[in-house]
């Protein structure tokens, strides 16, 4: 038990600190009952097309509710650690971790949660890796001008302010994430010159994502600008994996899997750059399995798409355009899928379909087959024009929609005035 206050002043302290337990909202759900965007909606909860799921009944929510899993924005993970009378004992006391330096001090630590959301998932009109495929495109610096290059810079330095904050609100999900999007940001920035720097980072986010341990210490380092390792490093592996049956007491399996999907790729396509075609393949071949029962919508098929194409390029590189051809054929199928089935999401199935056509051409072109690369180049930028214009055409009509619904609750307010 402890001390009791003894003066007035001690006791209003006191007594400010207890919480009213019945103001606390609903504890958090069970780990085990918590399965994020995998379960599809009965209906569109986001407006717009392309959420219908394919063979089943259903809609994806957009990946929302994995968003939340990442964020966790309710603080479930800390709630289920500490208990609810603790946790929001040490909420109200201003306890919990959260910075308390530098810019965002004054912020609560949902507040630098949403911040951290924003540095890690925000993409602007002008981001060069905007959009839903990861397929990775060896980069050529010699051309870039210089706002390219400082944008990228930019880009990198914010992955990086991600980590930092990751790291100090003890949110090791966005840790592995943040780690994942500093190997892509490495490539795009530095192109081969980077990549063992994007490799090391991709390692240490399937680390995070696993079912072992993890140094803070260590990860920590790769949020300085310039991080140098010494080799004498003793590793001090303390931290348990977000697959680690310790943390799985506290949180969803899905966490640990939405990580894994996206370090893996990283990490595929950081082997690729360094020339390593059959690490690099078996490292995406290793995404398919968490792939598993998800969803037949736009945004996951994104994502064996991109898997696809990358296995394909790898066989293209060295030389073995039968072999890459097999994947490029099923990448275009996802594209194909999404056109034909009512409800599909038909941009995202022609942007697909350009894709894997985009990589063939390559493919072709590498076995010296250059009449066909040409030719089916030229296919891919005359169907990307016409793709453009009808969505240019799509969404003038939406906006004309829009204006017109606006100009009827309007004109009746008008007339009441």
């Amino acid at each position: 038990m402890g001390k009791k206050a003894k003066s007035t002043a001690g006791k209003k302290k006191a007594q400010e600190r207890r919480i009213d337990k019945s103001s606390l909202p609903p504890p958090p759900p069970r780990p085990e009952d918590e399965v994020g965007s995998a379960k599809p909606l009965d209906k569109p909860a986001l407006p717009g097309t392309g959420f219908k799921v394919l063979g089943e009944e259903g809609y994806d929510d957009g990946g929302v509710a994995d968003l939340s899993l990442l964020i966790d924005l309710e603080d479930s993970v800390q709630r289920r650690k500490r208990g609810e009378n603790e946790y929001f004992t040490a909420l109200k006391a201003d306890l919990l971790p959260r910075a308390t330096r530098g810019p965002m001090a004054k912020m609560t630590r949902r507040e630098q949660k949403v911040s951290l959301a924003q540095l890690l998932f925000s993409e602007d009109d002008d981001c060069e890796d905007k959009g839903p495929s990861e397929v990775y495109v060896e980069q050529d610096l010699v051309d870039e001008d210089d706002a390219t290059m400082k944008h990228r810079g930019d880009r990198l330095a914010q992955a990086r302010a991600a980590l930092r904050l990751s790291l100090l609100l003890r949110e090791p999900a966005c840790a592995s994430l943040s780690l994942s999007e500093l190997c892509k940001r490495k490539l795009t920035q530095a192109a081969k010159a980077g990549a063992e720097e994007a490799l090391r980072c991709a390692d240490k986010a399937i680390e995070i994502a696993g079912p072992g341990f993890w140094d803070s210490d260590e990860v920590q380092l790769e949020a300085e600008d310039n991080p140098v390792l010494d080799p004498k490093y003793e590793k001090n592996a303390t931290s348990p994996g977000l697959a680690n049956p310790t943390t799985l007491k506290l949180l969803p399996i899905r966490v640990s899997q939405l990580c894994m999907r996206s370090a893996l790729l990283q990490r595929g396509n950081a082997l690729a750059a360094l020339g390593k075609e059959d690490d690099a393949r078996k490292t995406y071949e290793d995404v398919f399995p968490i792939l598993e029962g998800e969803p037949r919508c736009a945004r996951v098929d994104w994502e064996r798409h991109s898997v696809h194409v990358n296995i394909g390029n790898t066989y293209a590189r060295t030389g073995d355009f039968d072999k890459a051809d097999e994947h490029y054929k099923i990448a275009e199928e996802l594209g194909t899928d999404h056109i034909g089935e009512k409800g599909g999401s038909e941009d995202d199935g022609r942007a697909m379909i350009l894709c894997a056509k985009r990589a063939r051409s390559f493919a072709l072109k590498k076995v010296g087959r250059l009449d066909e690369a040409k030719a089916l180049m030229g296919e891919v930028v005359k169907q990307k024009i016409a793709d453009d214009a009808a969505s240019a055409k799509k969404k003038e009509e939406e906006n004309a929609k829009a204006a017109e619904a606006g100009a009827e609750e309007i004109a009746p307010a008008a007339v009441e005035a």
